[in-house]
C-alpha cells in the first residue's frame, strides 16, 4: 500500500468522525512537511478544512527559517498557517520537556481559537522507538512502555499520530521523489539531548535485534496490557472511590484487597485528577505514598481518615490561586454569590480555624483547607464548603466540577 494510502487510512481509523476542520503542526522538518502534504491530500478528498501551525521556540537561529519554511509550503497548498513564538525559557530545567510542553499549549490554544478539534502530529516508528528506550532507561513500567499513542485527548482537543507506523527513511525518500524540501534541525545531531543518544544506541543495537520496528512493536503489546489494566482499575475505582468535596476519598480496604498495580493505579488517577499532572507520579514515591497512607505528591495531599485514604489538593500548592466569582477555580470547583469584585481562592489553615463549626461537615481538614473561600481583600467573606449554611445564608454556593466520571476517564486514558 503506498504512503498516501496508508496515511489516509490511519486518518480515517483514527478520528471518529470526518471533522469540519483539521489542524497540522509543521515544524519544517521532514517528518511534518510530509505529514503537512498527506494531510492536506487526504483533506482535500473529503471536503476537510485543513489549517496549519508552527511553534517557533527561538533557541535557534535557524528556527526562523525553518518556520518560514513552513508558511511557504502551507501558502504553495493553498493552507492557511501561523506561526507562534514560545519565549518562556528561562534557561532552567530541562529543556527539551519545557519546550514541547509549551508547544503543546501553544498549539491547543490555537486550535481552541479556530474551532479546530484535532490536530495531526508528525511522530514517526522512530520516534516510538526512541521514546520506549528512554523510557527503559528511566525504569518505567507498562504505561511508559506502551510509549505515545496513536489518538488522545489533552488540552481540549484531540492529538492524532497518523505516522506512528512509518519510518522515518521512508518520509524522506517520499519527499524526494516529490522535490518537496525541508530542513534539518541541527539539535538532532547535538548528543547532549537524550533522545540523540537513544538514536544513537538503536543504531549500535541494531545488529543484535533491538531495532526501531522491534520497540515499537513491544509499545503495542505494553498497550494491549495497558488497556487491560485501565479496565481493571476503573472497576476497583468503581467501588472503592467517591469523588467528593473536590477530592477523592479511598476504600482501604477495598484498596488492600486489590492486586498492588490495581491499587497503585487508582491512587495515580486520583492523584492526577486533582492535582491536575499530566504526568503519573515517580513509582517509588507514589509506593511510598500508598504505604504509608499520609504525604504530599504533585500538588496534593494524602491522608488517612476512619478507614478511608483521602486524595485532596495541598492547600499550599493553590495558596496563589485566585478566581471571580462564577468563573471556575482550580478545576475543581465553580463559586457563585451575590458579588462579583470579591475573590475566590484556597481557605486555608487560618481560613479554617475561623470556621469552628467545620467538623460537621464530615470531611478532614486536609480537603477543607483546599477548598474554596470568598475574601474581600484580606476579610473572609464565606466558606461554601467548610462553612456551608453560613455560606448559603449569604448567597454563597460552591458546585463541585469533578466527579466519578471524570475519575473514570483518567483512569481509561491511554
Amino acid at each position: 500500500m503506498t504512503l498516501d494510502r496508508r496515511a489516509a487510512a490511519a486518518l480515517d481509523r483514527l478520528l471518529p468522525e470526518v471533522p469540519e476542520r483539521l489542524g497540522v503542526a509543521v515544524s519544517g522538518g521532514g517528518d511534518s512537511m510530509a505529514l503537512l502534504h498527506l494531510c492536506q491530500t487526504w483533506a482535500a478528498a473529503r471536503g476537510v478544512a485543513l489549517a496549519a501551525i508552527t511553534v517557533d521556540h527561538g533557541l535557534r537561529p535557524e528556527a526562523a527559517a525553518e518556520a518560514a519554511l513552513a508558511a511557504q509550503a502551507c501558502a504553495a497548498l493553498g493552507v492557511p498557517h501561523e506561526t507562534r513564538a514560545w519565549a518562556g525559557w528561562d534557561g532552567r530545567g530541562n529543556l527539551q520537556d519545557a519546550a514541547r510542553q509549551a508547544r503543546r499549549a501553544l498549539i491547543a490554544d490555537w486550535a481552541a481559537e479556530r474551532g479546530v478539534g484535532a490536530v495531526a502530529l508528525g511522530h514517526t516508528l522512530d520516534d516510538q522507538a526512541e521514546t520506549v528506550l528512554m523510557r527503559l532507561a528511566r525504569g518505567s513500567g507498562v504505561d511508559g512502555l506502551s510509549g505515545m499513542a496513536e489518538a488522545a485527548r489533552d488540552r481540549g482537543a484531540l492529538w492524532l499520530r497518523p505516522l506512528l507506523e512509518v519510518r522515518r527513511d521512508e518520509l524522506r525518500a517520499w519527499l524526494r521523489r516529490r522535490d518537496i524540501p525541508w530542513a534539518d534541525d541541527p539539535s538532532n545531531a547535538d548528543d547532549r539531548f537524550a533522545r540523540v543518544r537513544a538514536r544513537a544506541i538503536l543504531a549500535a543495537c541494531a545488529p543484535l535485534g533491538l531495532d526501531a520496528p522491534r520497540l515499537a512493536r513491544t509499545a503495542r503489546s505494553m498497550r494491549r496490557a495497558r488497556a487491560a489494566l485501565a479496565a481493571a482499575a476503573q472497576d476497583l475505582a468503581a467501588r472503592a472511590a467517591e469523588v467528593t468535596a473536590g477530592a477523592v476519598a479511598l476504600d482501604r480496604a477495598a484498596l488492600a484487597a486489590a492486586p498492588e498495580e490495581t491499587r497503585l493505579r487508582v491512587i495515580a488517577g486520583a492523584i492526577g485528577l486533582i492535582g491536575g499532572r499530566a504526568y503519573r507520579p515517580r513509582l517509588d514515591a507514589l509506593e511510598a505514598l500508598a504505604e504509608a497512607g499520609t504525604g504530599t505528591l504533585h500538588g496534593c495531599r494524602a491522608v488517612t481518615v476512619e478507614g478511608r485514604l483521602w486524595i485532596a489538593r495541598e492547600a499550599a500548592a493553590v495558596a496563589d490561586l485566585t478566581a471571580r466569582p462564577g468563573a471556575i477555580w482550580d478545576r475543581r470547583w465553580r463559586v457563585t454569590g451575590p458579588r462579583a469584585d470579591a475573590a475566590v481562592g484556597a481557605l486555608g489553615p487560618e481560613g479554617l480555624a475561623a470556621c469552628p463549626g467545620w467538623p460537621a461537615t464530615g470531611l478532614p481538614a486536609a480537603v477543607l483547607e483546599a477548598s474554596p473561600a470568598v475574601r474581600d481583600g484580606a476579610d473572609l467573606v464565606a466558606a461554601p464548603v467548610a462553612a456551608p449554611d453560613a455560606a448559603a445564608a449569604a448567597g454563597w454556593r460552591a458546585a463541585p466540577v469533578l466527579g466519578a466520571c471524570d475519575l473514570a476517564a483518567r483512569l481509561g486514558a491511554h
